[in-house]
């Protein structure tokens, strides 16, 4: 697809002119609501409703075709039935029209007919270098200027001057329903684009017109595929330097991974999870709910970022603080620490018998001492231990507002606020004047119904605000012949691939007949292992290709025989290149090292608790190959059983340091062989501090 450029998408999303083809005046009709929306928000530019079967639509004279349109129309909205859309496109490209919206449906979501229709759409927009819109969508608004592109009843607000959000989504009624609700809680936007079927356009181009917008300061996205990670990716880190946090919503997280016939690593690195590893380095904050999305969007646009420290919590009732201790530990939000030993700012705004602690329980005494509220707020607003506020009131009805509102306002005059401060209701449906609510938007407090939402979305963000995000890429490193070996790479050629460059395996050698296996065994010395080889052969120990302890000559001997015995009741198409023979080694935590690059994503390594239940513990880690070795260090401690690397019930500590190290070295490998599409090493014994880690395995799949 070739890509538009800036100017072009200028056309579309700022378009002094705009053509409408099926224009109507009958109600109900897109046609219909696309024009009153226009005449509704004093759309200023030229209009040209087209209709063979109108002569005019209310005071405007209608075209009776395209044809008669004038050149250079910025953008053209096509309210038409699929069938006529490939004509309609090749005459507006005719005229030169500069952009196109395509409402209509039934094309690539349709079957093969409207498959090749839709790589027809992208074959025009090309030629006449014309951005396409859709088809299958819902329009854009554009409420900086007022032009409202779109067959939903539309109203459309000006920001004028505030902080907004923009929503880029390629479902039309997600975008609709995630505008609504930003709306109506008097949250600006700037624009609203609802890319549907990505034949010409995706929203890749949108995003990067977007980052350069001056009146969009959050991007809101929905987004079920990505057509062009790459672009994504960059566009994602150049908002990062920019200011302007990219908030995703992803749906799709449960469809089944792509399996791979070689490797653990290709079955639990799927594409929802690889996709979510690269997209998260590059600093897009998740949302895990359309609710979240708007949540989260809310506190970006309303509030200074949160900082990496704690989050403390204003409370009014010892039953919500302990329900909040409980969902804090389930969310991974960090409290800080606040005590009466260590906070005397706070311990001077409360009474003496209110103990400091986080969650803060004030109690009813609020009610009768206001300023309690404000003293609270300000001794945390000046604590550099706390990164963000809740304050979760009881807000009972009109009376009891008046009393707590005023106060938390007072808190904020001639302060300039640099942490987030969010009020959450704890009486969902409780009768607060909205001047109340208002006033707190205003002071760029937002107001949530529910404490639960707020923990949900710090959490979100403080992912983000404690992602390291420093590229510590490692020098890539080549495997000498790797071009030599492509498709599933059996263990014993993995390991004299890999070993030269630093990984840690057991000392072995490869035999192809009894004899050898016997002599490589007196070599290495007793008692050793014996593993099947064949590049058919990726889970050994599910065909009886592994075997332990062997003494002895004459065991070694007896293993052979019984090992190709169980391949063939296995698969007898499987033929043994031979065996490998190893050492036995020290007992260890199994863990798994894996890596994946993705032909879209590109590098990925995944790491975790391994061995040969790796894919039904499923307590692994994806990391891009970029993170430092104390920023691996921290990934590897969020494992649910991290617990295990510290020392657990006086066992000792394990050489995590020396797991980041091979887990480093992965990644150089990666970044310099991109043919190198899965790799496992599994399990990965890990011995206590300092004593290092050694892979047991190793596969490796190669593309040509």
């Amino acid at each position: 697809m070739n890509r538009p450029d800036s100017a072009m998408i200028a056309r579309l999303l700022r378009p002094r002119s705009v053509a409408v083809v099926g224009a109507s005046d009958k109600p109900g009709a897109l046609g219909a609501t696309l024009m009153s929306n226009l005449d509704r928000a004093g759309f200023a530019g030229a209009i040209y409703p087209i209709n063979p079967n109108r002569t005019a639509i209310g005071a405007r004279p209608c075209l009776p075709s395209i044809d008669n349109l004038p050149e250079g129309v910025d953008a053209a909205v096509l309210a038409i039935p699929r069938a006529g859309v490939l004509d309609a496109l090749r005459a507006l490209a005719a005229r030169k029209v500069g952009s196109a919206i395509v409402f209509a449906a039934g094309f690539a979501e349709g079957g093969p007919e409207g498959a090749a229709e839709q790589v027809e759409i992208a074959r025009i927009a090309a030629d006449a270098g014309m951005v396409i819109e859709g088809p299958n969508c819902l329009g854009l608004i554009n409420h900086v200027d007022g032009v409202p592109l779109t067959f939903v009843e539309t109203e459309c607000r000006a920001p004028a001057g505030r902080r907004a959000v923009c929503v880029v989504s390629q479902s039309g009624a997600m975008a609709a329903v995630l505008c609504s609700t930003l709306l109506s809680r008097d949250v600006a936007a700037s624009f609203s684009v609802s890319t549907g079927n990505e034949a010409a356009s995706g929203v890749e181009d949108y995003l990067d017109w977007l980052i350069d917008e001056p009146n969009t300061h959050v991007i809101a996205m929905i987004v079920e595929q990505f057509r062009a990670p790459a672009r994504f990716l960059a566009a994602a880190a150049r908002a990062r330097a920019a200011g302007k946090p990219i908030v995703l919503l992803h749906p799709g997280k449960s469809s089944a991974a792509r399996e791979s016939a070689a490797t653990h690593t290709g079955a639990l690195a799927g594409d929802y999870q690889l996709m979510r590893a690269k997209v998260e380095r590059a600093g897009v904050v998740f949302a895990e709910s359309l609710e979240e999305l708007g949540d989260i969007a809310e506190i970006l646009v309303r509030c200074p970022p949160l900082a990496p420290a704690g989050i403390a919590v204003l409370g009014e009732s010892g039953a919500f603080k302990a329900l909040t201790l409980d969902l804090a530990e389930e969310l991974g939000l960090p409290l800080a620490v606040l005590g009466d030993d260590n906070a005397p700012a706070l311990r001077a705004a409360l009474p003496p018998f209110v103990p400091v602690s986080n969650p803060l329980d004030i109690t009813a005494q609020g009610l009768s001492q206001p300023v309690i509220y404000t003293q609270t707020l300000t001794a945390l607003f000046d604590d550099v231990r706390v990164g963000g506020v809740v304050a979760g009131i009881i807000q009972g009805d009109p009376v009891t507002a008046q009393i707590k509102v005023p106060a938390i306002l007072a808190a904020l005059q001639g302060r300039t606020l640099t942490k987030p401060l969010v009020f959450a209701g704890l009486d969902e449906g409780a009768d607060i004047p909205a001047h109340h609510v208002a006033a707190l938007r205003e002071a760029g407090v937002p107001w949530f119904p529910s404490t639960e939402r707020v923990f949900r979305a710090f959490s979100r963000l403080m992912r983000l605000a404690r992602r390291d995000l420093v590229d510590a890429a490692p020098a890539p490193t080549p495997v000498p012949g790797l071009a030599d070996a492509l498709g599933v790479v059996p263990e014993y050629r993995a390991k004299a691939l890999l070993g030269p460059l630093g990984v840690s395996f057991p000392a072995g050698r490869f035999a192809d007949n009894v004899d050898a296996a016997a002599a490589a065994a007196e070599a290495l010395g007793y008692p050793v292992a014996m593993k099947a080889q064949a590049a058919a052969l990726s889970h050994k120990s599910d065909a009886g290709g592994v075997i332990l302890n062997l003494a002895d000559a004459a065991a070694v001997q007896a293993a052979w025989a019984t090992m190709q015995a169980s391949v063939a009741a296995y698969d007898p198409t499987i033929v043994l290149d031979g065996v490998l023979i190893e050492a036995m080694g020290r007992r260890g935590v199994e863990m798994i090292v894996g890596a994946k690059n993705d032909p879209e994503w590109g590098p990925v390594v995944l790491a975790g608790f391994g061995g040969v239940t790796a894919e039904i513990l499923q307590d692994v880690r994806l990391l891009t190959p970029d993170l430092s070795e104390e920023a691996i260090i921290a990934e590897l401690m969020q494992l649910r059983n991290a617990a295990l690397l510290a020392g657990w019930r006086g066992s000792p500590e394990l050489d995590v340091p020396a797991l980041a190290r091979l887990i480093r070295s992965v990644g150089a490998v990666l970044l310099a062989e991109p043919g190198l599409r899965e790799l496992d090493l599994n399990p990965v014994i890990l011995h206590p501090l300092g004593q290092g880690v050694v892979a047991l395995d190793a596969l490796m799949l190669v593309a040509p």
